[in-house]
């Protein structure tokens, strides 16, 4: 599972799985055990702004701040997202 980080933020890995490649951009949050369960899951628009399709077992807090660090970041992300999948940017709502 490639991880967008080797670091936690807000004590979550954020990462995506080779499953996920289908789909746009988005990012997982998971504790140690990097599975889906329980884990968030964000999508990323072009401008690094999220869409939680699930929050998982994330505080309110932790959500805001993992936005927020997706937010800062999403461009360094999207060259790992990038390197496995062709799909790009979540352009929904």
């Amino acid at each position: 599972m490639p991880k967008y980080y080797e670091f936690k933020v807000c004590g979550y890995y954020l990462y995506f799985t080779a499953h996920c490649i289908v789909e746009c951009m988005h990012a997982h949050a998971s504790d140690r055990k990097l599975t889906e369960g329980g884990s968030a899951k964000l999508f990323v628009k072009s401008n690094g702004d999220t869409v939680v399709q699930n929050r998982g077992i994330l505080s309110e807090r932790e959500l805001k701040k993992i936005q927020e660090f997706i937010k800062e970041n999403y461009k360094e992300m999207y060259l790992k997202w990038s390197s496995k999948s062709e799909n790009g940017f979540y352009e929904k709502g």
